[in-house]
Parts: structure tokens; sequence; C-alpha cells
């Protein structure tokens, strides 16, 4: 039996970068947009510390459960801790929603330092990672960053076929691990998603920095919904939404934006210019976290697909942790630039390859790139494959079955 009594598909990848850190002196951080799966990656270690000793003690604090509202500060965490803590017995320490606690990271840097506990919390909000926790532990916490479901694992869940339809589904939907559970049904699962948009927009961004104006937060995500994948900054904003009678200065705007980039959902990708070498500090793009969430801002709408398969590319290499920028050179721009441990690949979307035109600005964007770093053209052309003078032209479903 389990140690959460509840059936779940492992995700593999994120338990390979996790059990290494197992009985580490190190505070195992899981991080990541709420409902992503953080909870059940630490059921799935504490099933794992199991096997290898069935008698050690895991105490499990889950503060999105009431019998853990009590635990409202450092104070009240450590007295629980000290009259639950068996020093006989080797201690595992979970905690989920960590930032709900007030000065956490005092209990946990005390652990930490007496050796009484193995540390493994999760958190919604970026800000867990910052201030104290990370200036006085330094070198002391490894974080692990868990995202909604990639292409693969989205299959894997629903038991699904690599086909156009599941692709759609896909693009549709998102991969929040929960939609399992649900019918595939654009009701269902909007309504669904509909109400985690509240959730997190409610506990991680409004609560959270006392924000007044919810009308302008909304109005802030449906325009990144309508712009998804556009270059634009605050101060373009500001002057877009004063054209719409709403008077909101950048310096508010870029707020807001930093208030929902600290929950996770959404990533902001920045430009670099590749043969200067430099990041540019103005005019970067925006995507979300999970493609499900964002349509359930104004439906499905097919007319965007071009948004949605830049958004699902970018998830793509984000799960295999490239770093990630818009690449400019000269008055080209190339959708994505990736690198990792010395991989570089260049990325080019589009929806279908239907003329010349097209063919010479998606091909030729990445052609005027003067190295020999792997260079791909990703559409929905189901003819989509070989290759023109060295540049590869992937199916998006190819794509998202390719691990770099």
């Amino acid at each position: 039996m389990s140690f959460s009594k509840k059936t779940y598909i492992k995700r593999s990848s994120y338990l390979q970068k996790a059990l290494p850190f197992l009985d580490k002196n190190l505070i195992k951080v899981f991080t990541g947009q709420r409902r992503t799966g953080k909870s059940y990656m630490m059921l799935q270690v504490m099933d794992e510390v199991l096997k290898i000793n069935p008698v050690a003690q895991i105490i499990f604090i889950d503060k999105e459960l009431m019998e853990f509202d009590f635990i409202k500060s450092a104070n009240d965490l450590m007295n629980y801790l000290n009259q639950t803590i068996d020093e006989g017995k080797q201690t595992y320490v979970f905690i989920d929603e960590v930032q709900e606690i007030e000065e956490f990271e005092k209990v946990l840097r005390s652990l930490l330092n007496e050796g009484r506990a193995d540390i493994w919390c999760a958190g919604s909000n970026a800000e867990i990672l910052t201030g104290e926790l990370a200036d006085r532990l330094s070198g002391r916490y490894i974080e692990i960053r868990i995202h909604s479901l990639s292409y693969l694992e989205f299959l894997e869940f629903h038991s699904l076929a690599n086909d156009n339809t599941s692709l759609h589904l896909y693009l549709k939907f998102g991969g929040l691990p929960n939609l399992k559970s649900l019918p595939l049904e654009d009701d269902v699962v909007f309504d669904y998603l509909k109400s985690i948009n509240a959730t997190v927009l409610l506990k991680d961004v409004i609560k959270r920095h006392q924000i007044r104006n919810v009308a302008m937060l909304e109005n802030l995500i449906r325009f990144m919904v309508d712009n998804t994948g556009s270059l634009f900054s605050a101060a373009s904003i500001s002057k877009f939404l004063k054209s719409q009678g709403q008077k909101i200065s950048a310096s508010i705007i870029s707020n807001y934006i930093s208030y929902i980039l600290d929950s996770y959902y959404l990533i902001k990708v920045p430009r670099s210019d590749l043969q200067g070498k430099r990041i540019f500090e103005i005019n970067e793009k925006y995507f979300f976290e999970d493609l499900g969430l964002r349509n359930a801002w104004t439906g499905f709408q097919p007319m965007h697909i071009n948004k949605l398969i830049e958004n699902v590319v970018l998830k793509h290499l984000v799960f295999q942790e490239f770093k990630i920028t818009v690449g400019s050179v000269g008055d080209k721009e190339i959708d994505f630039v990736a690198e990792k441990s010395g991989i570089k690949i260049y990325v080019q979307c589009a929806y279908l390859i239907t003329n010349e035109k097209t063919q010479e600005r998606e091909f030729g964007n990445l052609l005027s790139i003067n190295d020999n770093h792997r260079k791909i053209v990703v559409s929905m052309d189901e003819m989509a494959g070989g290759n023109i003078e060295g540049i590869e032209h992937l199916h998006l479903k190819d794509f998202l079955s390719t691990s770099f």
C-alpha cells in the first residue's frame, strides 16, 4: 500500500531529479503553479522512502487541508514538529504550500542545522526562494520545478495514442494532471479550469499582494491571452489600455506582471541579439504555464492556433530545462533559441507552410544564422519531415515527442 493510499501515475523524470537528494543535508523544494502536481510528487517520494526504510517516520503537513489550519507561524510549526518527531526514528518532513506558514524558513533552517529530519517542501509562489531562506541557506537547498504535463505525459495520463486528435485535445485542454479524473469535454473541463484560474489569482496574486483593482488584473491577463507570443513591454500595455479607456501606469502594470510571474502562471522569455550576444532589456514575450488555463479565459479559439503552437513548443523546451530566449538577427526574429549544457537549438514555429513566402520566412530566418547548431521548423503540415538545406521540418506532435 502506498503512503498516500491513492493511485497515481509516476512522473519518472521528476523522480529521477529528486531521489538523488534523498537523505542529503539539503532542503528539497518543489516549486510550480498550483495544481501542476507538486503534492503528488511529494507522495511519490514518500512511497520511495518507505520502500527503502519501511519503519521511517514520515510527517506530512498539507496546508490546503483544514486539519493543519492551526499551523500559521514558525512557532506553530516548530511546536507541532517537536510534539510529533520521534527522535528514535529516521524522520522525513514534507510540507505542502509551505509559503502559507509565516517565517517558515526559520524552522527549516533549525531542522537542517540540527539534522533532525530530511526536509521536503512545496510552494506555489517564487517568493519562497527569496528573502531569508535564500540568503541564509545559500547552497543548502535544491529547487525542483514541477510543470503541467508534457505532451507525452498527457498521452500517458489519458491513455491516448500519439495522433492529431490527441494533439488537438492537448492544445485545447492543456496538461493539468487532475484532468485525468474528468471527461475531456469542453463544458466540464473549462468549468474546472476556470475554478483553478480563480484559485491561483486569489491565493497567489490578489491576497498575497493585496491587489484592489482585480478588474485591471483580469484585463491584463486577457491582454496576455490575446498577445501570447507577441513582443511587448509594460509601457506598450499601458498605452493600449489607455486607448481602451483605462489609465494605468506602466510601473503598476510591471508590478502586476511580476506578481503573476511569481505565481508561476506565466513564463517570460527575453530577447537576445545573436550577433552581439546580449540580452535586450525591453520587449519580451510571455507564455502560459498551462494552455488549458489560458484557453479558459476566452474559450478555445482555432484562429489562435499559431499562438498555441508557439506556447506548446516553448513549454516542451522548458520541460527539458533549456534556457530560452527570442533571437534577433538584424531585422529577422528567431522564435526560440534554446541552450543547455553545450547544446543549442534554434526553433521556428508555424501553423502550415502553405506557400513559398511562408517557407522563405520560416526557413530563411534560420538560414541567416551562420553556425552548425541544430535548426528546426515546427508546423502541423502532414507532410512535414526531411530538411531544407540542413534545416529540419518536424510535425508538432513529433517535436513534442522528441527528447533533446
